[in-house]
């Protein structure tokens, strides 16, 4: 069996339609009602209910269309319960959103920790009420058993495998949600952790606020006539991963104002290329946008790492950007909340709109 037997006593679920801008579902929790699920911008999740008065929800697998990645049910003898109440994180991102709806304590693990910024998980790490399960690869399933959380978070890729752990019992639930291709499609998964920390009115509130910021921020620059050409990542191990077409990282560059070379490209996932290629494409890029692990990164390092890096046309003016990843909340930050992000690009790509706004992710690459 798939999941484990759970009894959530007095639920019942109603649900109407997964149409986007139409009632998704509706649970009531002993004499608590969980208000409405709507989803309006997300195309990579939906939710359904059959004639027992069950939840199901369906994760569609953004890598073969047509085709289911995983699907739950909430409610009945068999399905998930919720709340949440323990849960095993696998992303420091999906920990945040828990973390921003109030549910930080139901945390009791998480995996890759050496990648999180949060620090009320890294002290949690440290002095024991969070444990180190191991690495998203290679998870330490006795760790997990003795945790016995009612769920286990993760974050999917292509043909990833999560047998070890469904073999556990515990419901594996699968956010891909950083395969959506808007970046407001990807902010509104904030209302599925709404339903399962029973936090949707806060859920809901947050994304409402988000989606009118970002479109009062895209408003901004509706009427630039000017749009910089933009470059973004590294090359790394010798393959560069620059954004496709129909992510919403694309999406961002395109509502802040830039010009993106590869916006015509169908893909919403990476696009594995080789220098010679970025070099054709985006040599005479006015910005180039630059993200890692490294607070000392400077224009040294980075022709150091790559002589060709030299020949790019925003490392000859100094027009590049760089996040440190290790000292930032950039990766917590922006997936929830892309109306942070697409305020630093305006900044960037077009500082005469926001003169006096000051950076907090993104700095110019040091010279030493």
């Amino acid at each position: 069996m798939r999941y484990i037997h759970y009894i959530l006593s007095l639920m019942m679920v109603a649900l109407m339609s997964c149409n986007a801008g139409k009632k998704q579902g509706a649970s009531k929790h002993g004499s608590d009602v969980v208000s409405t699920i709507v989803f309006e911008e997300a195309k990579v999740i939906s939710v359904i209910a059959d004639d027992d008065k069950v939840t199901k929800l369906q994760i569609h697998n953004p890598w073969k269309e047509d085709v289911l990645l995983d699907s739950y049910t909430i409610g009945g003898e068999n399905g998930l319960r919720v709340p949440l109440k323990r849960v095993v994180v696998y992303s420091s991102v999906h920990a945040n959103v828990i973390k921003e709806l109030g549910h930080l304590e139901a945390i009791k693990g998480v995996c890759d920790v050496q990648y999180f910024t949060i620090e009320e998980v890294k002290e949690g790490v440290k002095n024991g009420t969070i444990e180190n399960a191991g690495t998203s690869a290679a998870p330490i399933t006795e760790k997990i058993i003795s945790i016995a959380p009612d769920a286990i978070i993760v974050s999917p890729y292509q043909n990833s495998k999560f047998d070890n752990l469904e073999k556990l019992g515990i419901p594996v639930i699968q956010c891909a949600d950083y395969m959506e291709t808007s970046p407001l499609g990807r902010a509104e998964w904030i209302k599925l952790f709404g339903f399962l920390f029973n936090e949707q009115a806060k859920a809901d509130s947050i994304y409402n606020a988000v989606r009118e910021q970002y479109n009062d921020m895209k408003q901004l620059v509706a009427g630039v006539e000017k749009k910089p050409k933009i470059l973004s990542e590294n090359i790394v191990n010798g393959t560069w991963y620059v954004p496709g077409g129909n992510s919403y990282m694309a999406h961002l560059f395109s509502d802040a104002g830039g010009d993106f070379p590869w916006s015509d490209t169908p893909t919403s996932g990476s696009i594995p290329l080789d220098m010679p290629q970025v070099l054709d494409k985006a040599h005479d890029a006015d910005i180039w946008l630059i993200k890692s692990f490294d607070a000392n990164m400077n224009y040294n390092k980075l022709k150091a790492q790559n002589e060709l890096n030299a020949e790019f046309e925003a490392f000859k003016k100094q027009k590049v950007w760089h996040c440190d990843t290790e000292r930032t909340m950039l990766f917590q930050d922006f997936p929830f909340h892309p109306e942070l992000l697409l305020k630093e690009y305006i900044a960037i790509f077009h500082p005469q709109l926001m003169p006096d706004y000051e950076t907090i992710y993104f700095k110019p690459l040091d010279n030493e």
